[in-house]
């Protein structure tokens, strides 16, 4: 009888054991899928990283910026009369920023107030404030609207 009961016991565990091992062998099989996964995207990031790049350096090839900045952008070989001696230069801008300032921002904003100082180019004479016009009746400014709108203007 206790022979029979021990047999029971050690089927029950190989069952046990085997249900066990099923589990594991389950478990890496998902393991081994996820990495599989992985494995593919971090491949398909790779292959975009290497396209990104020979973009980039089809992109940043200075023989093309070349041939762009020509088609696209006005410009003009620098001229010798366009260099300076360091004399001519203007004076040092105002500092905006006190020395020593715990609020550079809030001194920045107080010294707006304050007259802006020449940088070496000539300031434009004052011009005196033009008067503003009187208003228009609403009648004189709806015959302007139609004007504008039929391209016509003859006032």
């Amino acid at each position: 009888m206790i022979l029979r009961v021990l047999n029971f016991v050690v089927i029950g565990a190989l069952v046990l054991a085997a249900a066990y091992v099923y589990r594991i062998k389950f478990d890496s099989t998902v393991q081994a899928e996820r990495l599989a996964k992985i494995r593919s995207e971090v491949r398909r990031e790779r292959d975009t990283i290497a396209a990104l790049r020979a973009e980039w350096g089809e992109l940043d090839n200075p023989g093309r910026i070349e041939a762009l900045a020509k088609r696209f952008l006005p410009l003009n070989p620098i001229a010798p009369v366009q260099f300076d001696s360091l004399d001519e230069l203007p004076e040092r801008p105002p500092q905006l920023v006190k020395p020593g300032s715990t609020d550079p921002i809030g001194s920045m904003i107080e010294n707006l107030q304050e007259p802006a100082a020449a940088t070496g180019s000539i300031a434009e004479a004052a011009k005196p404030a033009a008067e503003p016009a009187p208003p228009e009746s609403p009648a004189a400014a709806a015959a302007d609207l139609a004007a504008v709108k039929s391209g016509r203007l003859d006032r």
